[in-house]
């Protein structure tokens, strides 16, 4: 193909499919400026292979497959930048005693709320991603996987590189940080 037509092929595609593209990414990762640098990235790796692009699958799907593999790769190496994947020695003890048992002054309470009415209410769902993005990143992508993205428990493990031993204590942890910073910033408000 003419590099000039090629040009204006791949132009055409960045007009087409970068605010998607965006949408999605922002959508993963939860921050704008990460989510503007992968959909670059994308173009850039896109660009790179356009002349190996056969069309046997549609423009969209090709690039939100580039995109989905760059944010994959994300989460791996960040899993790969916390040795211990975020799991501290001593990241219960401020919930359980030595035995195992709950301290008094972090015993759950009874939320008295209906599920279906809390979360369509925009002001809780603001505190609740409040309480998800103070999650160390590695708990952050597990709770998202797991519970936004819908994704079972071992392609969660594949993709992050873990074992399922650690993603069991992740998610538990997680839960435990999240009801405890719900109930301090909404429920004791």
């Amino acid at each position: 193909m003419p590099l000039r037509k090629a040009e204006e092929q791949f132009n055409q595609l960045i007009e087409d499919y970068t605010s998607p593209l965006l949408t999605w990414a922002k959508y993963k990762v939860s921050d704008d400026e990460l989510a503007r640098d992968m959909v670059q990235e994308t173009f850039l790796a896109a660009y790179q292979s356009f002349e190996k692009f056969k069309g046997e699958s549609t423009p969209r799907t090709w690039l939100f497959s580039i995109l989905n593999r760059k944010i994959i790769d994300h989460y791996r190496t960040r899993v790969k930048q916390h040795s211990s994947y975020g799991l501290e020695p001593h990241a219960t003890s401020r919930f359980f005693d030595e035995e195992g048992g709950w301290l008094p002054e972090s015993t759950p309470t009874h939320w008295d709320y209906d599920e279906e009415h809390l979360l369509d209410n925009n002001d809780f769902n603001l505190v609740l991603k409040l309480c998800i993005d103070l999650l160390p990143d590695v708990w952050k992508s597990c709770v998202q996987l797991k519970y936004i993205d819908d994704r079972k428990s071992d392609e969660i493990c594949q993709e992050l590189g873990i074992s399922p031993t650690n993603y069991w204590q992740i998610l538990h942890r997680s839960k435990l940080q999240l009801r405890g910073c719900i109930e301090e910033n909404w429920f004791k408000k």
